[in-house]
């Protein structure tokens, strides 16, 4: 059987690619993790591991003047407002714990939490306002009311699954993480409390 260099070169080609795929497979089953470079490739997912719920919504108010318990007439005074606003739950993946042991591995969570409730302040209209000089309305009853309404955007996320929303999200983040770093056994658990070391 004769060969050209064609036919040779395309056999040694194909002997150096089939070793190449060989080695980069083996290597990458051999391939070790420890539970530090485990946390760094987890903390660094911690902003795609955030669920946000956006909120537009309305914020009502109204009081009067009170003598001995008694509404003063004509001391009414109210506004309304409209706003848009965000909450962002999570879990603090800075906060977690791996245990490796070969092709198994174990990560303790923290439970999620709200990272943040905000009203973006830009987006605030005054739709209606009293104007009564009696009884102003005063920049503590705004930012008061205000602060009532993150309680109930809280309320209203929470009631709606966000905190469930956020654990499943950081669940298949991990998840695809360890599997990418060929680990067969991983288990992924939330705790309560987690005590780091160093932290007791």
């Amino acid at each position: 059987m004769k060969f050209n260099r064609y036919t040779t070169l395309f056999l040694i080609t194909t002997v150096i690619l089939a070793v190449w795929l060989i080695v980069n497979k083996t290597s990458s089953k051999r391939a070790q993790y420890d539970s530090s470079t485990i946390l760094n490739r987890i903390e660094n997912v911690q902003e795609l591991a955030l669920v946000k719920y956006n909120y537009a919504g309305v914020i009502g108010f109204k009081d009067y003047m009170k003598i001995m318990g008694m509404q003063v007439p004509l001391t009414e005074k109210f506004f309304l407002l409209k706003y848009n606003g965000y909450i962002k739950a999570g879990i603090d993946l800075s906060n977690a714990q791996v245990k490796v042991d070969k092709e198994s591995v174990q990560v303790l969570l923290p439970k999620p939490k709200i990272m943040d409730t905000v009203i973006d302040e830009k987006s605030i209209r005054v739709y209606d306002e009293s104007m009564n000089p009696f009884n102003p309305v005063s920049i503590t009853e705004y930012n008061q009311a205000i602060i009532r309404e993150k309680d109930t955007m809280t309320k209203d996320a929470m009631n709606q699954g966000i905190l469930r929303d956020a654990s499943k999200q950081a669940h298949l983040i991990i998840s695809g993480i360890l599997k990418d770093m060929n680990f067969k056994n991983i288990e992924i658990k939330e705790v309560d409390i987690i005590t780091l070391p160093g932290k007791e």
